[in-house]
């Protein structure tokens, strides 16, 4: 089991009822609170939201649905702690990390709608 400290209520089932595209869009608004942080060089914000998109990333990791993305949602993890914690060897910048994650909010909205 994942050890959850900010989503203990989504961890104990609802979120593994949820698409990838909710999942995934849930996580990028973590990781937006994350890039607003980063940009106003607000250190204590920045790791919070990195925490707590982390958590939800590993839930999604952990859902056995996403088993056929898992090659993708674990360099997703890595890139995202290169990125705000490690080198950026990547060379991932604020505008790609928020288009990769604007297309699942996209994606989760029209869900909504039908």
């Amino acid at each position: 089991m994942i050890p959850v400290r900010f989503h203990p209520e989504l961890a104990s089932g609802p979120w593994f009822t949820y698409s990838i595209a909710f999942q995934l869009g849930n996580v990028g608004s973590e990781v937006g609170r994350a890039l607003k942080a980063k940009k106003k060089d607000v250190d204590f914000k920045e790791n919070l939201a990195l925490e707590r998109a982390l958590e939800l990333l590993d839930l999604t990791i952990g859902d056995p649905r996403n088993r056929n993305q898992l090659v993708e949602l674990c360099r997703l993890r890595e890139c995202l702690c290169d990125f705000f914690v490690g080198e950026n060897e990547f060379k991932s910048t604020d505008d790609l990390i928020d288009r990769y994650f604007l297309a699942f909010a996209y994606e989760a909205q029209m869900e909504r709608r039908m």
